[in-house]
């Protein structure tokens, strides 16, 4: 068994579309993360490893930004990889036949559609920016490539004005409209209803783009899919502006073990990949990191340890070697006899039960004194002990 969830996700009898897509903005919103620049080189390596992966389609950029962004974009382009290469580009034209000119797949084009942003950003009626909308959608689908249309805010913007908007979209030809939660600000519930209210008019696709200000976006993201959604946009690690974007390793394994629903992906990467973004970002990976952090396979505390080495399932959901991860128990003020024991025999270290029980209180003492358990000092603790037993190596 290499997984073990609750028996009770089953009965919620959830439902998802039959052709879901997951596209991965790591390389666009999530260099959008204060600091983050990523160059073309690092951006291949990204963009490879995301292949590698399986993942649907890469939004490698935004072209206009500048030429060197417009180069990473080409670059991808041209490896020739297995997932479709889309780019976002605001509603002008100048930005769509940047986009253009990078042969990409396919572009997301995007305005602000809540009433703050049209009055404090745009200076726009509702009615002026549906018509520039529309103007770019159908200029953009002019050149034969997948075109999504992203209402920027869309969780604060009117529903009227939203249905209406999509709607025309549709008409004019999009592929798929996006429901952008700008600032994290709708509830699961709320996805729930607007996602099936906007089911009632539109039938192209529509997409999730959550961010994580509450740290909801993985919540609403599957909350959209359940109500008829069949897209969503995330980020390695969940990087990006403010709290960062839905994570893609997180969302994937969900979906794959809590909920049933298998993407296809080659989930052995996510470590590899989440490493390699973590890197090239210079964002550390928090320890705490669902699926992919250091200490969710690490264990000390003595009762945990004791069953995990029994049985690892007794305390991880599934077993780390599907993700490329690895267990590690962990040596400090919780730790009991077994792990200590483990530790040695890994070592290759046999002892007495006294001098087994004396080293577990000499590391316990250890931690609290403010030292880490490595295996340095774990040697150095075995010497000592074994010095004052006369013990004979």
């Amino acid at each position: 068994m290499k997984y073990f969830v609750s028996p009770f996700n089953k009965s919620a009898n959830t439902k998802f579309p039959e052709n879901i897509t997951i596209y991965d903005t790591t390389m666009r919103d999530g260099e959008q993360t204060p600091g983050v620049c990523l160059r073309t080189p690092e951006k291949l390596k990204i963009a490879r490893k995301l292949d590698e992966l399986g993942i649907h389609q890469i939004e490698a950029g935004f072209p206009i930004v500048s030429a060197e962004e417009k180069r990473s974009v080409k670059a991808i382009v041209n490896e020739d990889l297995d997932a479709e290469i889309i780019v976002l580009s605001r509603t002008k034209k100048e930005d769509i036949d940047t986009a253009i000119d990078c042969d990409v797949d396919g572009i997301i084009t995007f305005m602000g559609t809540s009433d703050i942003h049209l009055k404090h950003k745009l200076k726009m009626t509702q009615e002026q920016a549906l018509n520039v909308c529309m103007n770019s959608i159908e200029h953009a689908k002019d050149h034969g490539i997948f075109v999504a249309f992203s209402a920027e805010d869309a969780t604060r913007t009117d529903l009227g004005f939203l249905k209406k908007i999509y709607k025309k979209a549709e008409n004019y030809g999009v592929d798929r409209v996006h429901i952008a939660d700008t600032v994290g600000a709708i509830s699961p519930q709320g996805v729930d209803y607007l996602v099936k209210e906007l089911r009632k008019d539109i039938k192209t696709g529509i997409a999730m783009h959550c961010h994580n200000d509450f740290g909801m976006a993985i919540a609403n993201s599957i909350a959209g899919l359940a109500a008829g959604a069949t897209a969503v946009s995330t980020t390695v690690n969940g990087i990006g502006e403010r709290a960062g974007n839905a994570s893609l390793e997180e969302l994937v394994m969900a979906l794959k073990l809590i909920y049933g629903l298998d993407l296809g992906f080659n989930v052995k990467h996510f470590c590899e990949l989440s490493k390699l973004v973590g890197e090239l970002t210079n964002l550390d990976v928090p320890y705490n990191k669902p699926i992919v952090g250091k200490n969710v396979f690490r264990h000390e505390s003595g009762i945990h340890v004791d069953a995990v080495i029994e049985e690892p399932l007794t305390y991880e959901p599934f077993l780390p070697e599907m993700i490329g991860h690895h267990r590690r128990i962990v040596l400090g003020k919780h730790s009991g006899c077994r792990a200590v024991k483990a530790k040695l025999e890994a070592c290759g270290i046999e002892v007495t039960q006294d001098e087994l029980c004396k080293i577990v209180e000499r590391v316990k003492e250890s931690r609290e004194e403010g030292k880490y358990i490595n295996d340095e000092l774990f040697n150095q603790i075995v010497k000592s002990i074994w010095d004052k037993s006369g013990h004979l190596a």
